[in-house]
């Protein structure tokens, strides 16, 4: 029971990579693969800060900057370049891991002996999951709270209607450049901090730590989605993610209970969020088949 409520805590801390990557993918329609090097970027700039000794909550918002930048590089090479959004986002995450080498100055690196976000709030919190789970959710509410706000304002609206009719925001004034590249800021900003957390809470950052990591995030908001299909407010949607980042969790540990190797949790990740993929499909199907089959017995 006690790894379900651990894959659980850790759902939380996922579920912001996943709001992250809902701005990018599903409201500004932009192919990031970015997300894999800003994630790891983020544990990269925390664990290399608090080894130091400085205050874990401060290095958690450095590493949030750090994430800013990489969306910013991103924004800049597709938007001012003109070089074609996935590619940018390519060469963004290609040069990021070598950056993440430079900070850490080795593959991997681990927090202990220095002072986490975990383990300040643990003189207050003693149980690790209660500690865990309530980190998870004073995060995940705030970052809700401010995303439900921006996108109420005027430059959140004009972000929402560059990604769903381009040319139609350009002929509305609205500039799309821009928007593009604050956009891809504040997904990677998100991302970096999701980063940050699970370094934290596992106590160690690596340099291929950030590798699949789309994965995972899709699979939360495709999750997310297929669970619950009827038409939601954006912060329903948002809340949505974090319930599709928790359930994506705990069946990957129940698939992994049923015995089989650690080594292949990229296979039944990618496996999983498939099978969500196609749900839609196979609805569609079945539905068709059974009116079908309606339509002959009623013939």
């Amino acid at each position: 029971m006690t790894i379900y409520l651990g894959a659980l805590t850790e759902g939380f801390l996922w579920g912001i990579m996943g709001l992250g990557l809902y701005i990018s993918f599903r409201i500004l329609r932009f192919a990031d693969l970015t997300s894999e090097a800003s994630f790891t970027l983020g544990a990269a700039i925390s664990v290399t800060l608090m080894a130091q000794g400085m205050n874990p909550f401060l290095a958690t918002i450095i590493a949030i900057f750090g994430g800013v930048i990489a969306g910013f590089i991103t924004g800049f090479l597709t938007t001012v370049l003109d070089i074609p959004g996935l590619l940018s986002s390519i060469i963004t995450m290609t040069a990021l891991y070598s950056v993440n080498l430079r900070i850490m100055g080795k593959p991997n690196a681990s927090f202990r002996g220095s002072e986490t976000i975990f383990s300040v709030l643990s003189e207050f919190i003693s149980d690790g999951l209660v500690l865990d789970a309530v980190v998870g959710i004073v995060f995940v509410g705030i970052i809700i709270l401010c995303l439900t706000y921006f996108f109420q304002t005027d430059f959140g609206q004009a972000l929402i209607a560059a990604g769903d009719n381009p040319i139609m925001a350009i002929s509305l004034g609205i500039k799309t450049k821009k928007i593009t590249r604050i956009a891809l800021m504040i997904a990677n900003g998100l991302i970096a901090l999701s980063g940050s957390l699970i370094a934290q809470n596992n106590g160690f950052s690596d340099v291929s730590m950030g590798t699949g990591t789309v994965v995972v995030a899709m699979a939360s908001i495709v999750i997310g989605e297929v669970l619950i299909r009827r038409e939601l407010t954006l912060t329903k949607r948002f809340m949505s993610i974090i319930l599709g980042a928790i359930i994506y969790r705990l069946i990957l540990v129940f698939v992994l209970r049923l015995g089989l190797d650690p080594n292949d949790f990229k296979l039944i990740s990618a496996i999983v969020l498939t099978i969500f993929l196609a749900f839609p499909k196979f609805t569609a199907l079945m539905q068709n088949r059974r009116q079908k089959m309606t339509v002959r017995n009623g013939g």
